[in-house]
């Protein structure tokens, strides 16, 4: 498959995510999707113009960039803050450093995080059928309240624009593996470990319904699915890839149950992007007919 045509079977992935999150926050979303979209894609068509570089939007790396970014904001934002995680993303994550194959992490979760900084309070900020309020994740850390996990599962709460919807998460999931864009061992590995984490170290012993909630709460799902199995920020080996899954799903664990913020995938994917290069170090197969040097020569 080439990278347009990948690009293009995550995009179409995304669709019943994205399709649900206009239903579930109205015409606002929509346009938060478009703009920010338009904003990635301009901005790499201008890089690459400034730069005098071939023109790259072609690929719809930027087009998938854009709409990942999208889905991880609030339908609440201030549209202007969307135009500058859009310039975020191209310029500073992704083109700086060299363009598609060359980035450090995750350019969409890159910006999210720079916008979570720069904008903590609009970013925080969630409504849904016209009342601000908290997110389910946040309810739960609080012990303040009680959530309704079917509406959590089919998507009738209060989140980003793209992860309410564990439902059609994971239709666009189901695609990705059955197309082999996507390895398995990333996501179930990750959301296996979280698991295990959040039964051992949540707080809540061995309760079933609190880790369905916290799986189906929050961004879960959308990470292990769509970002964590980025080509270009994970590991290409397939013990690294476990290996890679493990970490993710420590980190978020450490950061739900541990930090202050009831979420922590972002986070959680960004640090395990820059370790990829010591897991892909310690995970590469020894070529066929060599041998481990050892101390005082080859042997």
């Amino acid at each position: 498959m080439s990278t347009r045509t990948i690009m293009q079977c995550v995009i179409l992935a995304l669709m019943p995510a994205s399709i649900f999150g206009v239903y579930n926050f109205g015409w606002y979303a929509l346009f938060l999707i478009c703009i920010t979209i338009a904003t990635t894609v301009c901005s790499e068509w201008l890089y690459n113009k400034i730069t005098h570089h071939k023109n790259t939007t072609g690929d719809y790396s930027a087009v998938l960039t854009g709409l990942l970014l999208a889905l991880n904001l609030p339908p609440t934002l201030p549209w202007f803050e969307a135009v500058i995680g859009g310039l975020f993303a191209i310029f500073v994550v992704k083109m700086v450093f060299g363009g598609l194959g060359q980035n450090f992490m995750n350019p969409a979760l890159g910006a999210r995080c720079f916008l979570l900084i720069s904008f903590a309070g609009d970013m925080t900020k969630f409504a849904f059928d016209g009342h601000t309020g908290a997110t389910p994740l946040a309810i739960i850390k609080s012990g303040n309240g009680s959530v309704n996990l079917l509406s959590m599962f089919l998507g009738r709460i209060g989140g980003t624009i793209g992860e309410t919807s564990t439902l059609c998460l994971l239709i666009g999931a189901v695609f990705l593996i059955a197309m082999k864009i996507i390895d398995w061992r990333i996501p179930l590995v990750y959301i296996a470990t979280f698991s295990v984490f959040a039964l051992l170290f949540g707080k809540h012993g061995f309760d079933l319904l609190f880790l369905a909630e916290e799986i189906c709460g929050g961004g879960i799902i959308l990470g292990a699915f769509f970002m964590a199995t980025d080509y270009v920020t994970s590991p290409v080996t397939p013990m690294g890839r476990i290996v890679f899954g493990v970490v993710l799903g420590i980190f978020t664990g450490l950061f739900r149950f541990y930090g202050s913020n009831a979420e922590g995938v972002s986070y959680a994917i960004i640090l395990s992007n820059l370790l990829v290069p010591l897991i892909e170090r310690w995970t590469v197969p020894m070529a066929f007919g060599q041998v481990k040097e050892k101390k005082g020569g080859a042997q």
